[in-house]
């Protein structure tokens, strides 16, 4: 009884608010991901059967124990498959379909999806446009349904982030929270559509930096929503692993010197595929062309290749799918990598709409099977079985180009159901990444957490310990009150001439009751809501960060950076509903920039 009455008694001490908000919104992002992964899958698989089945006549080699007891003993030793003379207009539409709803709705979802999210986490307050997932979404079923080579993480990515982005916004909720949400909205999106929760939610965390970080305070959120997101995948689709394997083990520790060979190869070609990726896009925007014609351009060019080297519509799971089975001629392993990284530079380069997960995954796996087989016919005692060189490939090249070896070898290690290979997985993943370090597919990538604007006053506290707010009393702006009741016409010409970003809201006593900053008012004129029926406190937000005149700018540069905030009310001690003055993270900034002058001073003269 007395470890009962302690266990109810630390329950009830327990915040259960702070505890279960976080949960919940993240379980909502979970299934609103969810639900637009299912969408996503079977729209696309429509699409693309109704194209290039039937219309086209195109039938490439299936996923799963199905496709591979099909097969049976036959082997894949030629390029030339089965399809219509028309095969190399059909990726057209999709781009002309794709560049119309892109640049003509919005921009922002042109590409691989994944830096459009990563660039929002970073520098755009998590924000990102409401019509953005649907568009992404719409566009993207359009290019991968008509042959496109491109794979669905990037669109669901970045559809799970403006999901997230959306909800967070509708709430009313700080950029912090937004921002986290947004991971959440990514982690949903991939841990559902690649069967990957585990794998889906370190994605999401650890794509955000070229060097190994993780933006750890988004992980377990992530966690939630890709369990949540997942499970509603399952239940729709089925549980079954996206690939079926052999049964592959580890048990021969001379082979990591052919691993170590293989992760370094996968960096040499990650090289040439990033350099590749971004050369073709160069190309394009840098060509004197319609720019909504430009897909359909990079669909026309990409219609030509497949006309020799047809293998590379689509995704090419299912090329990936045989090689596990060892029933892919060498050289047409190599032949299919080489042209894969074309088809996806004209896909996605210019300006279709995509990722690069699944054509990366099917580049690594084509390299990793043709340097097994090649290691299998120099070294026949080394190798222990030349199929698990595909699945180790697909891990390697993916982690040298995007930097994020922990969640790829997961993920790989997921969408296969195959743990037995962790320790090589683990071994090429690394060379791979750190053969050309920082060399990434994702653009947005910051070098490292103190790179981002997000953290950027994490890593100067220490410079302003001791200082008080109070000491930078005579730079503080003076607030301008807004009274709740104040329609939004009387609103804009109160602030049109007046100084800073953030508006407190007070009641008729004057004590605040909230605060709004200039884009909560461009998010409620986004909404084409009445302006006068919009009233202060319909705009304010009621949880209002603060910090006192006693507090060390070391607490305030942290509440400015972990909320994202450039500015903060200070109130006073008595009166926490009291605004003194508005302090803004410019002059503690400019307070930090003057002590690390008197610093250098001081160890120059010493």
């Amino acid at each position: 009884m007395a470890k009962l009455d302690i266990l109810f008694s630390t329950l009830k001490k327990l915040d259960w608010r702070m505890l279960t908000r976080p949960v919940i919104l993240s379980v909502l992002v979970g299934l609103v991901t969810g639900s637009a992964a299912v969408l996503f899958y079977f729209a696309t698989n429509s699409v693309e059967h109704l194209f290039l089945s039937n219309l086209a006549g195109y039938h490439p080699p299936g996923e799963g124990t199905g496709a591979i007891l099909a097969m049976g003993d036959r082997m894949i030793d030629s390029l030339s498959m089965d399809h219509r003379w028309f095969l190399f207009l059909v990726p057209v539409i999709g781009g002309l379909v794709s560049g119309f709803l892109v640049f003509k709705f919005a921009p922002e979802a042109e590409g691989h999806g994944t830096d459009a999210a990563i660039d929002a986490f970073h520098n755009k307050g998590g924000i990102i446009r409401g019509r953005v997932p649907i568009i992404k979404g719409l566009a993207s079923i359009a290019t991968i349904g008509t042959g496109g080579s491109a794979g669905r993480e990037g669109p669901i990515a970045q559809i799970g982030a403006g999901f997230g982005s959306f909800i967070a916004t509708r709430l009313k909720l700080t950029s912090t929270d937004r921002r986290i949400l947004l991971l959440a909205g990514m982690a949903g999106g991939i841990g559902a559509t690649f069967r990957s929760p585990l794998g889906g939610a370190l994605f999401a965390v650890e794509v955000l930096y070229k060097n190994p970080e993780f933006e750890h305070e988004g992980l377990i959120p992530a966690i939630i929503s890709s369990i949540t997101a997942f499970s509603l995948f399952g239940a729709t689709t089925g549980w079954k692993p996206l690939l079926a394997t052999p049964h592959f083990s580890f048990e021969h520790p001379r082979e990591l010197i052919l691993f170590l060979l293989l992760g370094i190869v996968c960096a040499l070609f990650g090289k040439l595929y990033v350099k590749c990726f971004y050369g073709i896009q160069h190309k394009f925007k840098a060509w004197d062309f319609p720019v909504m014609l430009k897909p359909a351009v990079g669909g026309f060019l990409l219609g030509l290749l497949a006309m020799v080297v047809p293998q590379v519509l689509g995704s090419g799971y299912g090329m990936v799918q045989a090689a596990l089975y060892g029933k892919v001629a060498l050289w047409i392993m190599l032949v299919v990598a080489l042209a894969k990284i074309i088809a996806t530079s004209l896909t996605i380069s210019s300006g279709g709409s995509g990722g690069v997960f699944a054509p990366s995954l099917v580049i690594g796996a084509m390299l990793g099977g043709a340097f097994g087989a090649s290691a299998q016919a120099l070294f026949p005692t080394m190798v222990h079985d030349p199929r698990a060189y595909v699945l180790i490939g697909m891990a390697g090249f993916f982690a040298g180009v995007s930097n994020t070896p922990i969640a790829t070898l997961i993920m790989v290690s997921e969408l296969t159901g195959n743990y037995g290979l962790l320790a090589p997985l683990m071994l090429v993943c690394t060379v791979a990444m750190i053969v050309y370090p920082r060399n990434s597919i994702y653009q947005k990538q910051v070098k490292s957490r103190i790179d981002s604007p997000v953290h950027l006053g994490e890593f100067i506290v220490d410079v302003l310990e001791g200082i008080r707010v109070t000491d930078l009393h005579e730079h503080g702006r003076k607030p301008t009150l807004i009274a709740e009741g104040l329609p939004l016409p009387e609103i804009l010409e109160k602030i049109a001439n007046a100084d800073g970003a953030y508006y407190p809201v007070v009641d008729d006593q004057m004590r605040m009751t909230g605060i709004f900053s200039v884009n909560d008012i461009r998010r409620i004129l986004a909404e084409e809501l009445p302006p006068s029926l919009v009233l202060a406190r319909d705009i304010a937000v009621s949880r209002v960060i603060t910090t006192s005149p006693d507090e060390s700018l070391t607490e305030v540069m942290r509440k400015l950076s972990s909320r994202g905030l450039e500015e903060i009310p200070v109130v006073a001690d008595e009166d926490p509903h009291h605004v003194l003055f508005m302090l803004t993270r410019r002059a503690v900034l400019a307070r930090y920039a003057l002590e690390m002058e008197k610093k250098k001073e001081h160890y120059s003269t010493d």
